[in-house]
């Protein structure tokens, strides 16, 4: 009986010193993956034909704006814009910008006309995409073409050249672009055109995966008055000679609700917060962003 007792405690053993090898690796701690929120930067919403962020995808932007004019200029009035713009990725870093078309309509005491918008499109590189560091920069050139109605004070042509940056800090995003338009003196808008610069800030800060409020402020200097010259210039509003001691500066204020990550709606106040002459009495811009 003993030598079965001495057996069985061997074999418990040998047994116990084989498990190992059996077993393999000991079993490691299970690690709980740590989850962050999604990033959901905010494309610009005010002056959606200049105001170009840095990044490259493709979507389509459908835009609505209503932009009051101020007594002091026309007496008062309105204009309507109704215009979709389109991005498509060509590569990871080239994406064409389809951004000025649509439909204005100017309503002013004693004038009332509609007429198309003129037609404007570019290429965008990113020649800067660091998503590790939320940095990206890019350059693009365009041109817009004498396609649009007299009537609504288009139908000149204009090339553009820009450069923007975007930076984002945890949940607050920033951008700023800069554009530099160059007059060609085709066209036959009797108002005229020049040569002009506007400057684009944007913030906004992702509250939760679906909802950002967005600051915005945005700035049209005329930089060479050309052969027509009028009391102001038409910022991103018409196609006009301009005046160069008429500079504008607008804040917006905002806000984009995301009902799922591929569409966005957005909308933005925006006025005048410098003092000279000019077109803004205030603007409501609405938009939605629909990701391919």
């Amino acid at each position: 009986m003993k030598n079965h007792s001495n057996q069985l405690i061997l074999a418990a053993a040998l047994l116990c010193a084989a498990l190992p090898a059996f077993a393999g690796e000991p079993a490691k701690k299970a690690v709980v993956p740590i989850e962050t929120p999604e990033d959901f930067p905010v494309h610009p919403i005010t002056g959606p034909y200049w105001h170009e962020d840095s990044f490259i995808g493709t979507d389509l932007r459908p835009v609505f704006a209503y932009h009051h004019f101020p007594s002091e200029v026309f007496g008062g009035g309105r204009a309507l814009v109704y215009a979709a713009q389109l991005r498509v990725k060509l590569l990871d870093n080239l994406q064409l910008v389809a951004y000025k078309d649509g439909y204005m309509d100017i309503q002013l005491k004693g004038y009332n006309e509609p007429g198309w918008n003129d037609i404007a499109a570019g290429l965008k590189y990113a020649f800067l995409q660091n998503d590790e560091l939320k940095l990206h920069a890019a350059v693009g050139a365009a041109y817009e073409f004498a396609s649009g109605d007299d009537e609504v004070l288009q139908d000149d042509d204009e090339v553009r050249f820009w450069a923007s940056i975007n930076k984002g800090f945890g949940r607050l995003h920033l951008g700023a672009t800069v554009n530099y338009f160059l007059a060609t003196d085709n066209g036959d808008d009797p108002f005229g055109d020049s040569n002009h610069l506007s400057w684009h800030f944007h913030a906004d800060y992702q509250v939760c995966k679906w909802f950002s409020p967005v600051v915005e402020v945005n700035g049209y200097h005329v930089l060479d008055e050309g052969d027509v010259v009028t009391p102001f210039g038409g910022s991103d509003v018409l196609n006009l000679g301009g005046n160069k001691s008429e500079d504008v500066v607008t804040a917006a204020v905002g806000a984009e609700i995301r009902p799922c990550s591929k569409f966005a709606i957005r909308a933005a106040y925006e006025r005048a917060i410098s003092d000279n002459v000019d077109l803004w009495g205030h603007r409501w811009t609405f938009s939605s962003v629909i990701e391919f």
